[in-house]
């Protein structure tokens, strides 16, 4: 008798999770599962660039998707406001659209940077290489030379 209430309350937990799982998709472009927040919602400043240049690939690729994710709810947000002619008087989002943008344009500027760095540090390790592979054979011929 426990093992099938046991074995139940599995079915019904994995249920539930596949549904939470499922419905999950459509609920991340709303903030707090509602498609128009009543309250304004305090958020910080903008990234600089040189915290941007501080952190590692792993951290800027994480921090662009939450960006990305961020401009997403705000672009329903925005569309859910037209869609209910509400007036950008009474609902604008613009100030975190703006930071959004911002963040998401310096950690572009920050990549960017650190290619043309690695292209510049790449390019100058080859010319160093062709350096000393031509190096010793000069030195050599110039031994052969002083030694005849």
């Amino acid at each position: 008798m426990c093992a099938l209430r046991f074995a139940k309350n599995i079915a019904l937990s994995t249920v539930k999770s596949t549904n939470r799982l499922l419905s999950r998709g459509l609920e991340e472009f709303f903030e707090n599962g509602v498609s128009l927040p009543l309250t304004r919602a305090h958020t910080g400043r903008a990234w600089r660039a040189t915290e941007l240049r501080l952190k590692s690939f792993e951290d800027l690729h994480k921090l662009w998707f939450v960006n990305l994710k961020e401009r997403n709810v705000l672009a329903t947000q925005r569309a859910e406001a037209r869609r209910w002619r509400i007036t950008e008087e009474s609902f604008t989002n613009k100030g975190r659209n703006i930071k959004v943008k911002k963040n998401m344009a310096r950690i572009l500027t920050v990549l960017n940077e650190r290619r043309i760095q690695w292209e510049l540090a790449k390019k100058a390790d080859m010319s160093s290489n062709t350096k000393n592979t031509i190096l010793p054979s000069t030195a050599e011929t110039k031994s052969e030379v002083n030694t005849a």
